[in-house]
């Protein structure tokens, strides 16, 4: 293998981990705002802590797609022959999702925010457990005809692995999205955010371990088994930690666990991108699927020169809506008086 296909590689993993990392409490945030929040106020608050951010969180998974179909166009293209329907469901929800957290605002009647909120909740679930049953899928293996395309059924990626592997990012993503509501709320709502980040944590774990198993027995692989205990006892650690002072610790902890899952589920599949169930000889390879060198340097450096420019931006987007959010109203009214300045100059 080529140090260019070796440096791609190692990049498609570090952008699908940003993006689970970022749209992991994006998505535990949207459904919270069922399990957490009592009314439409505290919803509203809920959905305030990544009403700036969460755009810019979806990016990045415009970024490890194209990653992946640059750096290597024959996975692509398999993923998309035999994911079709589970993908076009994710992009369903994303669409739905994002209109609704955009026009929730738009209008002052509770009728029309139910319905958004009940949008946000209902595509926040079915991403945060689709995700992990795409990714399950890979790890597992599909059946893969002699031309690299996957020749089973939507019926044949509903399988128990893949169902529990859904079953790990939903947990994961709502203990993410509770500590990070945590981190970002006062009051009445970080209280119960602490709590129940506390609660989901333990099952949360629980699911991680029988998924670390039996991926142990499938694929073998002993780096993998390491990552994916490192995300389970980090996600023990943060229960320990999610005290009032602890929250920060508790956040880094729990997108640990989402980082560790990832980093799992491709080093179980090294050197495989997408093994083949029906015949292992019939498996995509890295190498096999990489494009050619000339695409791999062009695609490493404009990686080494764009990545560290969108992660100081996103950084710097963070930290300037660093505040707590304790009332809606406050926030609204901050940004009504932020535009009549502007109106003003």
């Amino acid at each position: 293998m080529s140090t260019t296909t070796a440096l791609n590689l190692a990049l498609a993993p570090e952008t699908w981990t940003g993006y689970f990392f970022l749209e992991g409490f994006d998505f535990g945030i949207g459904i919270l705002t069922r399990l957490l929040a009592r009314d439409p106020e505290e919803r509203g608050v809920l959905l305030a802590t990544i009403g700036p951010v969460w755009d810019g969180n979806e990016v990045w998974m415009l970024t490890a797609v194209g990653a992946t179909f640059a750096a290597f166009p024959d996975w692509y293209a398999a993923l998309c022959s035999g994911f079709y329907l589970p993908i076009l469901a994710v992009l369903g929800c994303l669409i739905v999702r994002g209109v609704a957290l955009e026009y929730r605002a738009k209008r002052e009647d509770e009728h029309w925010r139910r319905v958004c909120d009940a949008c946000v909740f209902w595509a926040s679930l079915g991403c945060a457990y689709l995700w992990g049953l795409i990714f399950a899928n890979i790890v597992y293996g599909v059946p893969l005809g002699r031309d690299g395309n996957v020749t089973g059924t939507v019926l044949d990626l509903l399988h128990p692995y893949a169902l529990l592997g859904g079953l790990v990012t939903l947990c994961l993503f709502i203990v993410h999205g509770a500590a990070f509501a945590a981190l970002k709320t006062t009051g009445a709502v970080r209280r119960r955010a602490r709590a129940l980040a506390r609660a989901w944590a333990v099952p949360a774990a629980v699911v991680l371990v029988v998924f670390l198993v039996w991926t142990q027995i499938h694929r073998s692989c002993l780096p993998a088994f390491l990552v994916l205990s490192l995300g389970a006892a980090a996600l023990l650690v943060a229960v320990e930690m999610s005290g009032p002072a602890q929250e920060g610790r508790a956040f880094a902890l729990s997108g640990l666990a989402v980082a560790t899952v990832v980093a799992g589920c491709f080093l179980a599949l090294f050197p495989d991108v997408l093994p083949s169930s029906a015949d292992p000889g019939r498996s995509l390879t890295a190498a096999g699927a990489a494009a050619g060198p000339y695409t791999l340097r062009i695609l490493t450096w404009v990686a080494a020169f764009a990545a560290p420019v969108v992660i100081a931006y996103q950084a710097w987007t963070y930290w300037v809506f660093r505040k707590r959010i304790g009332s809606v109203r406050k926030v609204r009214r901050a940004a009504t008086a932020r535009s009549d300045g502007l109106r003003d100059r």
